[in-house]
């Protein structure tokens, strides 16, 4: 249930995107250029960061919609739900598995971030540029799972569906759209 008094009791993320659009068109524009712009990761990968990092923030909503969107573009069924659950044994591309263990870190105890945690990222392969999105997608949904906590907004399981294709599809682009 929404705590927005003005707006409906089964109001979506995009609703309250809808009701305050100087501050969501932005944020959207900033989803666009992080999650589907140019990146050493794929879309899918960029979206399994944001699908496991709301799992571990406990945002139903986010963890739904972004893991469904991540199976869409190629994170194997099932692969989020098993990393949650501590198995070592996920499937997940090995050069992922530092990558993760960042963003689990940065997301439960940011405080706690090493040079360790850095130089296990560049060993796997990556380079700077993948450190810093992969940061910033975790930041980002840090951000987005308080944001829907915070507002009370509740995952309705028949929205996954139609929210998981259109961002597989279409990206954050026709979100802004839908803005107007």
């Amino acid at each position: 249930m929404v705590y927005l008094p003005s707006m409906p009791k089964e109001a979506t993320l995009l609703d309250v995107f809808r009701r305050f659009p100087a501050t969501n068109k932005p944020l959207l524009e900033f989803h666009e250029a992080l999650l589907r712009g140019e990146s050493p990761f794929t879309e899918g990968e960029r979206e399994l960061i944001a699908a496991y990092v709301s799992g571990l923030n406990g945002c139903r909503y986010c963890h739904g919609v972004h893991t469904a969107t991540a199976e869409r573009l190629g994170i194997v069924p099932g692969a989020i739900a098993a990393l949650l659950a501590g198995d070592a044994t996920a499937a997940v591309p090995d050069n992922m598995r530092p990558v993760l263990s960042l963003a689990k870190k940065l997301t439960e105890r940011p405080d706690g971030m090493a040079q360790s945690d850095v130089n296990a990222v560049f060993a796997a392969g990556w380079d700077e540029t993948a450190l810093y999105h992969s940061i910033a997608v975790v930041a980002l949904f840090n951000y987005m799972n308080r944001l829907v906590e915070g507002l009370g907004i509740a995952l309705n399981p028949a929205y996954v569906e139609t929210a998981s294709k259109r961002l597989a599809d279409g990206g954050y682009r026709p979100l802004i759209g839908m803005l107007r």
